[in-house]
Formats: structure tokens, sequence, C-alpha cells
């Protein structure tokens, strides 16, 4: 890209969220698109973005159609679940920051979008997930997770080590008997044994619930998600039915009142020293605590992780084996000057970190954001302005934001060194976390708490695999929210 493109970006993208005049002059406009009726129009936008266009395709077409970036549509799942699944919907780099920007946009019980799953899955509480920065409780709850992520520092890399040695041991054993490996089921093992043992200093295999945590946890995060998921069914009668099923009324609590208690009791029992700081520290009563415990472990960290590593994964492996061999140089390089795989060691491999950052560009691992407008303002695109009201959902696709080609050359291609260099200037559009990656996570705003520990485990997990193997091949597909990635080989490291 550039430096007048690149200039140009970064003035719009900085005017969309400081002003009603745009200094640019760009000309008002309508906000395109059409919602249709207010039962069926969100039927009919469904169904397209579920199983006639795809959910890439949806947003494309309405792009080509209205000739504009900023459009009128209903997202999923619509009635009788959501009552207004209206959005105004933004597409590109430049409007898609307004949704940080809590002064304009209100991102009370907007997680899961236009719907609010019961709170009998979170123990009758709204988490910290579901509450805007101006409300009190945000702070302390913030601030608790934020300190308890704090106080395990020092055992972010070592216990991941720790799984990703028996991840890797089980990948070789089925690879050596079964000519290939599912990684999905192994890394959510894996996952959730890491985040256990992380907030509650033992292995889930020596309390009650044993090795069913992740099983536990899916049917929980299931019946919360299943309106906005799909099997991915063509478009012929059983799509119609999955339709019904999945977005007609929510799952009740009961189906997994059982297993959440389950969950709940282990995480009380074993995540004591965690939840007296929060009564002690932060005032805060242990039984929230202990949701909020059970919602960052589950969702927030595990649940993340589900699409955060078959996504590196199956990004790292497309890249090729050129980049997999400057990899493997770089990281055997530096951890062999550096003693080791340490923090300083990391922070070293620049191809590393910049292969990480474009998976995170490329596919973001949470690919929606909403706020709710605060109060009128103006919102800009490359070309246009529009005025958004008060009161109205505002809905990023942040595929589209962070692969936009006024921002990205060759926005579609996995490209490992984007972002060494020069090319670390383009990291403020790099949105995964919700926020710029250039900005710091805290108390006072929405911005992924666990933000750098996602990372940090990301450039983890490639330094390992390229320290035991030269390259690998996967075969990748889609399965509901995740990608879903079985290894087909694994070329060990040859024995000097």
């Amino acid at each position: 890209m550039s430096s007048s493109s690149s200039s140009s970006s970064s003035s719009s993208s900085s005017s969309s969220s400081s002003s009603l005049l745009s200094p640019l002059q760009l000309p008002m406009k309508p906000i395109p698109g059409d919602c249709g009726h207010t039962f069926f129009g969100p039927f009919r936008d469904r169904l397209a973005y579920f199983y006639h266009e795809g959910r890439d395709k949806f947003f494309e077409n309405r792009i080509q159609k209205h000739k504009s970036t900023i459009i009128k549509t209903n997202m999923p799942p619509g009635p009788l679940i959501a009552s207004c699944p209206r959005v105004v919907c933004l597409l590109d780099a430049v409007s898609f920051p307004v949704l940080f920007d809590t002064s304009k946009v209100e991102k009370r019980d907007v997680l899961d979008g236009t719907f609010l799953p019961s709170l009998a899955y979170t123990g009758g509480h709204r988490v910290c997930a579901y509450l805007d920065p101006s409300e009190p409780k945000h702070t302390s709850l913030k601030s608790f997770i934020l300190s308890t992520l704090s106080a395990r520092h020092h055992k972010f890399i070592p216990l991941f080590q720790t799984g990703l040695s028996e991840l890797f041991n089980e990948l070789e054993a089925q690879i050596s008997s079964k000519k290939e490996a599912y990684f999905n089921t192994l890394s959510d093992t894996m996952s959730f044994n890491y985040v256990f043992r992380l907030f509650c200093d033992k292995s889930p295999s020596e309390t009650r619930i044993g090795f069913k945590g992740p099983k536990l946890v899916d049917k929980w995060l299931l019946f919360q998600l299943a309106p906005l998921g799909s099997l991915g069914l063509l478009p012929n009668l059983l799509c119609y039915f999955e339709d019904i099923l999945l977005r007609t009324f929510t799952f009740p609590f009961f189906l997994v009142k059982s297993d959440y208690k389950k969950l709940y009791d282990v995480f009380y029992e074993f995540g004591s020293s965690v939840l007296d700081e929060a009564e002690s520290k932060f005032g805060i009563e242990r039984d929230e605590a202990c949701h909020n415990l059970v919602f960052l472990a589950g969702f927030n960290a595990y649940g993340g992780m589900k699409v955060l590593f078959p996504g590196l994964i199956k990004w790292v492996a497309l890249a090729g084996q050129k980049v997999h061999k400057k990899l493997a140089d770089e990281i055997r390089t530096t951890v062999e000057v550096e003693g080791g795989v340490t923090l300083s060691a990391l922070n070293k491999m620049v191809l590393t970190k910049s292969v990480v950052y474009e998976y995170l560009r490329i596919d973001p691992p949470v690919p929606f954001q909403y706020g709710k407008a605060k109060v009128d303002f103006v919102i800009q695109s490359h070309d246009a302005a529009f005025e958004i009201k008060k009161g109205e959902m505002i809905f990023g696709y942040q595929p589209f934001a962070t692969k936009d080609p006024k921002v990205f050359e060759n926005p579609e291609e996995f490209v490992g060194d984007r972002f060494v260099g020069e090319g670390e200037k383009l990291l403020k559009y790099v949105y995964w976390s919700n926020g710029r990656e250039t900005e710091e996570t805290r108390a006072g705003n929405k911005h992924c708490a666990g933000k750098d520990l996602v990372v940090l485990l990301c450039r983890v997990m490639v330094v390992e695999l390229f320290l035991r193997y030269e390259t690998f091949e996967v075969e990748s597909g889609t399965f509901m929210f995740a990608p879903s990635v079985t290894f087909k080989s694994l070329t060990k490291v040859s024995s000097p």
C-alpha cells in the first residue's frame, strides 16, 4: 500500500469517531438497505445468510447492490427470539472502530448480538461480558479479571508448553496408527486443561469432572449460541427444519442445569484463591465472582480457544513450506541464542509475531461486534458519511473491516511477513480483540481482557510446532462456529 493511501486511511479512521462534521467533507447519504417486513424480512435474510448465499457472500452481495460498505440489514436470529433484528452494518476499516467508542455506543447485553441468552446460564447474573463500562459493576469485575490474569502471568508459557507436548504426542500417535489425526478434539482437551490448571492450580482429571470438562462446557455453550449457528446444510428441506429448530425459541436452561452445576461446583471448590481475592480486594460476592469465573474460563477462554487454535493451524498450514522453513529458521536460531522459549525470545521473533497477527487479521476468531447508539452521530466510510440515530443497533462484520482493500494490499492473501518492519504500522487496523491491536485493555473499556495472553499463546504454539516439526499438512473445513482441522502428515525435525 502506498504511503498516500496509508495516510488517507489513517485520517479517515480517526475522523470517523471524533466529530460530527467530516474534515474531508464527504457527501452525506441516507444509509442504504432493505430490511423488509418486520417478520418476513428477517426470515428472508437469515435464510440467505445461512443457506442460500453464505456468510461472506451475504455481505459482499449487499455491498455490490447498494454500492456502500455501510448498509441496513437484518441479523440472525430474528423473531421470535430477537424482537428487533435490524442493524446498521459496518463493512470497512474506517467505520468499524466506532464500535470501540463507548461514548457513542452502548455495549450493554450485546455480546451475542440482537438477543441475550437466559441469565439462568450464568446463575442469574449479568456477567462482565454483558455489561457496559458505564455500569457500576463493570469496573470491579473487569479489574478482578485483569488482576487474576496478572497474578498468573508466570504460568502462561510453561503451563502451555506442557499441554502442547501432550497434544503433539497424541497427534503423532494417531497419525502413526490411523494415518490422520483430528485436531479439534485434542485441542479442546488441551485448552480446557490449560484454563483449569491456570485458574485452579489442579488438573481437571483430579476432580469430580474428570475428563468430561470439554463436553460439559461444549453443551453449555451450544445451548446459548445455537440461534447463531448452522451445520452448513445446503438449501433444501433440511435447512428449513434446522432454521426452525435453532431460531424459533431459545433452548431452555434446564437441559444443561446439571452440567453447569458440575462446572460451577468444581470452580467454586478449586478456584478458592481466585474467589477469595474477588471478595477481599474487589468487594464482589463469592457466588457472583464464581459465575464470572466460570464464564471467563468456559465462554471467553476455552470457548475462544475452540476457534482460535484450529484457525491458527489451518492458516499456518496454508502458508506453505517456504514460510514453514523461514519460521523454523527464525525460531530455532532465536531459541538457541536466548537459551529457551522465553518472553524475551518470543519478542525477537518478528516473523512469528507477524504470522500470528496476520492470522488474527485474515480470520478473526470472533467475527462480530455489536453496539447500540447512545446518541445521534455521523459515521464515515471511505467515500461517504451517514447519520446514525440514537437507539439504532450497529453491527460490524470484522473480516470485511480487516480485509479492507483500501487499507491492506492483497487482503484475501495470507502474507506471513505483512506486519514486519514498516508493516507494523498496519496493526492499528487489526481489530480482533474488540479494539485496536495497538491499544491496551483497561478496566474502563471493552477491550478483551485476555488480549495479550491470546497473542502470546498463539506465538508459543507456532514456536513449539516448528521446534518439533519441519512442516505439516492438514485438511480443513468448517463446523458450526469453528474451523475443522485434520492433520494428514507431520515431518519431524531430523536428528543432528
